[in-house]
């Protein structure tokens, strides 16, 4: 795995690892927030998904080793239009898997980018401004607490949140490749009625998983592996 970083168009720093292994197509992964590509669960899915794909894991500005103040999908869209930039000189196939917030930037992504393949949204909201994040309830803080980290924690730097911020619901009818929405059950902070209803308003080849009783996020690949594994792999790469 190689540690490289790259320049955006507004001068931000954008961390990646670069996993490679010979193939010709690459899985960008893009975390959500308060996510880094170096937090544990997010190396496990890159080492799972590596046996099938190249791998390109982000830091979105704000976050890990990437510079800059995060500004909640205001400006994130830069970010990982430079990765794909930075993909399509090495790939044929280009595929995006998002969690949160990652999920509706790569959505957006999808909506106004040439050269994405495919596209795997987890928890995606239809807007930041519906987000729930109902904290207080078991299923939000609970696995915030069994995920921390604390150098992770101390990475994080947030710009103001009120930023204008273009919504998915908005754009979901734009995105033309296949997408795969997937959303948990027992989502508190980004209810599935989100993802739900960008599956709904989606005029792309989709699919749409609802993992019972999960959380968000990440939490569907720790809580249930197996199965998000398989219907992940068995999206990207069985044609």
């Amino acid at each position: 795995m190689k540690e490289i970083k790259i320049l955006t168009k507004d001068n931000i720093k954008i961390a990646l690892n670069h996993y490679e292994n010979g193939f010709d197509r690459v899985v960008i992964i893009a975390p959500g927030w308060f996510m880094t590509k170096d937090s544990k669960y997010f190396k496990q899915i890159s080492e799972v998904f590596i046996k099938k794909s190249d791998i390109i894991s982000m830091d979105f500005r704000g976050h890990g080793k990437s510079s800059g103040l995060y500004t909640f999908s205001s400006k994130e869209i830069n970010d990982i239009t430079r990765v794909i930039d930075f993909a399509k000189e090495r790939y044929i196939k280009i595929y995006l898997i998002g969690f949160s917030l990652g999920a509706a930037i790569a959505l957006i992504a999808a909506s106004q980018l040439e050269g994405i393949d495919k596209v795997i949204a987890v928890s995606a909201p239809v807007s930041f401004e519906k987000i729930e994040n109902k904290m207080w309830k078991k299923e939000a803080w609970l696995p915030t607490l069994q995920k921390c980290e604390l150098k992770r924690w101390l990475s994080i730097r947030p710009d103001i949140i009120n930023r204008k911020k273009t919504k998915p619901i908005d754009i979901v009818e734009k995105v033309k490749c296949p997408t795969l929405f997937i959303a948990g059950e027992n989502d508190q902070i980004v209810c599935s009625w989100h993802t739900k209803t960008l599956f709904d308003k989606a005029k792309c080849i989709k699919k749409y998983e609802l993992f019972e009783k999960c959380y968000h996020a990440e939490d569907l690949f720790i809580q249930d592996k197996e199965k998000f594994i398989k219907i992940c792999m068995n999206w990207l790469f069985v044609e």
